[in-house]
């Protein structure tokens, strides 16, 4: 495994970024996070290392600047500028197309909470990159009418407690039609902080990732 510390240059000062990479990985899933989390978020980060034993390359960034950030702390309203984060992403993706270790790797989408929605504007943008997202815990009905636009196989994973969100998921999957699948993690609430429910969203996380995203010259 290698790691790389990397300063992305999508807006004028760049956005950091933590880069894992295995050996002779099949892909790589680039990190959205939400609802004013970073690239340290203590969820993805777990769920990026179950990724990286699955031999998946990972990018973890924040989405904000720190001046960005301290704004967001307080007003909450760069976290739901979806039309924001989704072009950051989308410029992420590309800047990975001319990096040395991850140009060559087939890309996938995690997002969670306000960050699935930019994940999957992103995905429609790029859908020629985008090959697989997945979705925890998120608000996937935020992406509105691109949601007609992914061509990318999305999977939306959803506590069963979080009924609210249950609901929001299931519009959202009609949307995205038949590329879609919805899964419910029983006794889970929006966090999946209930032991064991993280574990579940990693393990299914990284089969779907595993499953759609390797092309045939690079499956082991």
């Amino acid at each position: 495994m290698r790691t790389r510390a990397v300063t992305i240059p999508v807006v004028p000062d760049g956005l950091p970024a933590d880069l894992f990479i295995p050996d002779r990985p099949v892909g790589v899933v680039l990190f959205a996070h939400g609802s004013g989390s970073s690239r340290h978020s203590p969820r993805n980060v777990a769920v990026a290392h179950a990724l990286n034993e699955r031999s998946l390359a990972t990018v973890l960034v924040d989405l904000l600047t720190p001046a960005e950030d301290a704004v967001d702390a307080r007003t909450a309203e760069l976290r739901f500028d979806i039309g924001m984060l989704a072009g950051r992403l989308a410029a992420t993706v590309d800047w990975m197309a001319g990096d040395e270790d991850l140009g060559p790797l087939p890309v996938g989408l995690f997002g969670a909470s306000t960050g699935a929605a930019a994940a999957l504007v992103a995905a429609a943008a790029r859908p020629d990159r985008v090959r697989a997202v997945v979705s925890r815990g998120g608000r996937p009905d935020l992406a509105g009418r691109a949601l007609t636009e992914v061509r990318a196989p999305t999977l939306l994973l959803v506590g069963g407690l979080d009924e609210e969100v249950i609901v929001l998921n299931e519009q959202a999957r009609a949307e995205l039609g038949e590329i879609a699948e919805l899964r419910i993690v029983p006794g889970a609430t929006h966090l999946f902080e209930e032991p064991g429910t993280l574990d579940q969203v990693a393990a299914h996380a990284a089969t779907w990732f595993a499953t759609h995203l390797p092309v045939p010259a690079l499956r082991r």
